[in-house]
């Protein structure tokens, strides 16, 4: 199993248990490719989401730009929301799970068919 394999496999335990959620494994794969070499970087394997400016990248980077929704205050609501089903007490967010939540919160599943 290749370390992109062990890293999807984390990502739905993740989902299963902090989040609550059954994953769609090819929805979750296809995320995690989509978030490129960002889910080897410690750093940028998560997401801050206590940083205000990280947030707002995002919204206008993966909401907007590759997601195609309409900007507005409905995209941080969204956000919110998966911050919420991740857990606010949870301290590392992976990049492709918080993502994955997005996706399905705003029923965006066809950007990855």
């Amino acid at each position: 199993m290749g370390k992109r394999d062990e890293l999807i496999a984390k990502y739905a335990d993740d989902l299963k248990t902090k989040c609550k959620v059954t994953p769609d494994m090819d929805l979750l794969t296809k995320v995690t490719i989509g978030c490129g070499p960002s889910i080897y970087d410690n750093d940028a394997q998560t997401v801050a989401a206590s940083d205000k400016d990280e947030l707002e990248r995002i919204r206008a980077n993966f909401l907007v730009k590759k997601l195609g929704l309409q900007d507005g205050p409905a995209l941080m609501d969204g956000i919110n929301a998966a911050i919420e089903t991740y857990g606010k007490s949870e301290r590392n967010k992976f990049r492709a799970v918080f993502y994955y939540l997005l996706v399905k919160h705003f029923g965006r599943e066809a950007a990855y068919r």
